[in-house]
């Protein structure tokens, strides 16, 4: 009994031109973004402590992985359709439905790359992106203010004069027309002139408002000459001239949940949970990841009916309008519902599969209707 390979000829070409289109869209796009969104806004930051051209150029390459993850959708679909046009426009699709291939195993050769390029865009969402954003964060903080630091485990690390500031979580709130920025779990370390440690406070909270930086829940250790003691009080003011608009920036980098593994989301969610707090942001992004794939691949297969009907007659503007309008639909119509869910507190999960499911039942409908 003879055995047929699970890939054949026709699988690997069309992955091929496929794979190719996707890459090289997927380039100009993360490029445009790279570029329009990445390293022309860091323009007005030049000048600030150390940061140059170069500390910008260098922080704009470290978020070309997480750029790329964020671009891939747009580039599949995209580069999905222009790679079928181009085989319907030298007449392929036509010679491979006349040796007996039918439109489901093409489109399943398709798919495939797809998988894998999926497949890689997940590693590089959980681990790749995550570490470089945070490595250029950290690189971008020092260089705007010489006194701080940001550390992964250790969270933010600031210096104003004698005092050393350490916090281990953070958010910008915005109300109104201001912003605020919110630290948790902060302990100061202030030092005599001499070296010697003075005291250790720890607060449960430090905010930064009109009125300078507030310091709640705080509980204060004194380091005499032969003595210890400790204070208590529920809230102190804190005279402090630390940069608080580059302290902000840096904060919602380090701990903004669109940057963090899954992991970390999920360890985002339980103590929020655990500290009824809100965890809406994190669990909004966490199942965004897990529902990244079927994203892309929802997004393609949704697309494919379209290469073996109205663009048989391979015009690249009219594929690439499609692609475009699937992209940006795809995600309009996924971002609303994302709202809403935030909204009226449903669950994320179904708020995600709900726009990649009506759009393969439409795209299902669609192909069986051309196959007939």
């Amino acid at each position: 009994m003879k055995i047929r390979p699970l890939l054949r000829i026709h699988d690997l070409y069309v992955a091929r031109v496929i794979t190719v289109m996707v890459l090289a869209t997927w380039v100009v796009l993360t490029g445009l973004d790279t570029v329009m969104s990445g390293l022309l806004p860091e323009m007005d930051d030049i000048g600030q402590g150390q940061y140059g051209f170069m500390q910008a150029l260098t922080y704009v390459i470290y978020t070309i992985p997480r750029r790329a993850y964020t671009m891939f959708p747009t580039a599949a679909v995209i580069g999905a359709l222009m790679g079928l046009g181009q085989l319907a426009a030298t007449s392929e699709l036509i010679a491979m439905r006349a040796v007996g291939l039918s439109r489901t195993r093409i489109s399943i050769s398709v798919a495939l790359p797809l998988l894998v390029l999926t497949a890689l865009m997940v590693v590089n969402g959980e681990w790749v992106g995550p570490a470089s954003q945070r490595a250029g964060d950290s690189m971008r903080g020092a260089a705007l203010s010489n006194n701080m630091i940001l550390g992964r485990y250790s969270g933010l690390w600031a210096r104003e004069g004698d005092t050393f500031l350490n916090a281990q979580n953070g958010t910008e709130i915005r109300e109104g027309g201001s912003n605020r920025i919110q630290l948790q779990d902060v302990r100061l370390f202030e030092f005599a002139a001499d070296g010697r440690l003075e005291s250790v406070a720890h607060a449960k909270t430090a905010e930064h408002g009109a009125d300078g930086w507030r310091l709640l829940e705080v509980q204060r250790t004194w380091f005499e000459p032969r003595a210890v003691t400790r204070t208590e009080a529920l809230e102190e003011q804190w005279a402090s001239q630390l940069d608080a608009s580059t302290l902000a920036a840096s904060a919602s980098n380090i701990w903004r949940p669109r940057y963090m593994p899954s992991s970390e989301l999920r360890a985002g969610i339980e103590y929020r949970k655990r500290n009824e707090l809100d965890a809406s942001e994190f669990e909004e992004h966490y199942w965004g990841r897990w529902f990244y794939p079927l994203n892309v691949l929802a997004l393609c297969l949704a697309a494919i009916p379209f290469a073996f009907g109205s663009l048989r007659s391979g015009n690249a503007g009219k594929r690439l309008f499609i692609g475009v309008v699937f992209a940006l639909g795809f995600w309009l119509a996924q971002t609303q519902v994302v709202k809403l869910a935030a909204v009226y507190r449903l669950d994320y999960r179904l708020a995600y599969l709900i726009p990649p499911a009506v759009m393969l039942i439409v795209s299902w409908s669609l192909f069986r209707r051309r196959s007939g």
